[in-house]
């Protein structure tokens, strides 16, 4: 789209219509999630002190912290589909990755504040913990797991960060409870000495917790500073638009991703000879395919410029 044209075709409104619908199934998903994280907390902190084990009863805090880390991605998605306007022309897309960046602080905060609760009670004489607790961690890790490849395939669907980065937040909370069973297995079956098995346990899972937060940050962060989109969208981009009519090529390409779209900048190629009025048309064609290609585009700005010269051929001879 050249900088004087206006928006006239109607592809942008179906556009907000797949924004909408996936705005509707992210947030179904989260409502899913929260229910869960809100019962698992209650049941892990309840067993895990009921039965003497501080594995569980920081796997009950992780859950909490599950219920935080969703609702901020709730809020992001929300958010991150609203309409643009004069104050947000782009849109606020940016909402969803800081809201994975939050979510990925809060694994890290927890993988820390885990970590100094299982030094403490490694250090501290205690008794050995509930065989209770094992039925409960077992129901634990198959909810949990089951949330992970949940909230994966929705937000893949929808291609929500954020989503992504929270349904590893419940995959880091499945290997926690999993650290936390191998640990109270190892005390209940070795006896006197081994009390602090399950603490051990917990402090192993905080270093897989931090390591998923660090590699969601990274992800998140490199939306947020508008890393370019992927090779293959960048290609598919490209072959759209070198295929409307009048275009004799693609000079540049930039595509970055803002929450659930892409925003588009692209240098179109068109003889030098046209008017202005046919350059301005060839623009708004290509904007049009593009934003009605499969690709969740918002907007597209296409730059119309004469074509690049030819080397000259080598002399003969």
């Amino acid at each position: 789209m050249t900088p004087f044209s206006k928006p006239t075709s109607p592809e942008p409104r179906a556009t907000a219509e797949q924004l909408d619908a996936a705005y509707r199934k992210g947030t179904r998903a989260m409502a899913t999630a929260l229910s869960l994280s809100a019962l698992l907390a209650v049941v892990k902190i309840t067993a895990g002190l009921a039965g003497n084990s501080f594995a569980l009863v920081a796997d009950g805090v992780e859950s909490v912290l599950d219920l935080l880390s969703s609702v901020l991605v709730w809020g992001g998605l929300r958010l991150s589909s609203a309409p643009q306007t004069p104050e947000f022309p782009y849109g606020r897309g940016k909402a969803e990755p800081l809201a994975a960046m939050i979510v990925a602080i809060i694994l890290l905060a927890a993988a820390v504040g885990i970590a100094f609760g299982a030094v403490h009670e490694i250090v501290t004489p205690h008794g050995p913990p509930a065989a209770f607790t094992l039925v409960v961690l077992v129901l634990v890790v198959a909810t949990k797991e089951l949330t992970f490849r949940f909230l994966t395939h929705r937000g893949t669907d929808v291609g929500s960060q954020a989503m992504l980065a929270d349904a590893w937040h419940h995959r880091a909370d499945a290997l926690t409870s999993v650290a936390a069973f191998l640990g109270i297995s190892l005390a209940l079956l070795m006896g006197e000495g081994w009390e602090a098995a399950d603490d051990w346990a917990a402090l192993v899972a905080c270093v897989v917790i931090a390591w998923n937060g660090v590699n969601l940050l990274r992800g998140a962060f490199r939306e947020v500073m508008d890393a370019s989109a992927p090779q293959e969208v960048r290609d598919r981009i490209r072959r759209i638009a070198a295929d409307v009519a009048d275009v004799h090529g693609i000079d540049e390409v930039r595509v970055r991703r803002s929450g659930l779209v892409y925003l588009v900048d692209i240098h179109v190629e068109v003889d030098e000879a046209l008017t202005v009025r046919r350059g301005h048309e060839i623009g708004h064609d290509v904007k049009d395919r593009l934003i009605a290609c499969e690709l969740p585009i918002l907007d597209v700005l296409v730059h119309i410029e004469p074509p690049r010269p030819t080397p000259e051929a080598p002399p003969r001879g």
